[in-house]
C-alpha cells in the first residue's frame, strides 16, 4: 500500500490547526479514516512533521543466497522439477524450502523451465 501524499497530510494538519471542524469531520472531508487523522496529528505534535516513515523492508528472501545452486541445477538438468530443486538446495545449503517458494525464485531469476 502506498503512503498518503505529504500534501494531503499537511492539508489535514492545517485543517486541524484552523479549528473549524472536528477531526471526524476532517476525516470525512479528506476521505481518510479518523484513526489516520489522529495518528498524523499525534506525530505532528511529537515531531513537527507528518512525513511518512521509511518502509521497514519486509522479510529477506531465504533463497537469495542459493541463486548459484539453482542456476547450476537448471543448467545441468533443464527439466528438473520444483521438488528436485528443493532437494538440491537442501543437500547443498541445508535449507528446507517449499515448492511455491522455489517457483517464485525461479520466476524471479527469469530462468527457463523446459519440461519434457
Amino acid at each position: 500500500m502506498k503512503a498518503y501524499s505529504l500534501d494531503l497530510r499537511e492539508r489535514v494538519i492545517a485543517a486541524i490547526k484552523a479549528g473549524e471542524q472536528s477531526q471526524a469531520q476532517i476525516a470525512v472531508t479528506f476521505g481518510v479514516d479518523l484513526r489516520t487523522v489522529e495518528k498524523w496529528w499525534q506525530r505532528w505534535r511529537e515531531t513537527g512533521s507528518v512525513a511518512a516513515r521509511a518502509h521497514g523492508g519486509g522479510q529477506p528472501r531465504v533463497l537469495a543466497r542459493c541463486e548459484r545452486v539453482i542456476r547450476a541445477a537448471l543448467k545441468k538438468q533443464p527439466d528438473a522439477t520444483l521438488d528436485e530443486l528443493c532437494t538440491r538446495v537442501w543437500v547443498v545449503k541445508g535449507l528446507t524450502v517449499s515448492r511455491s517458494m522455489m517457483c517464485r525464485e525461479v520466476q524471479r531469476l527469469n530462468l527457463p523451465r523446459k519440461k519434457r
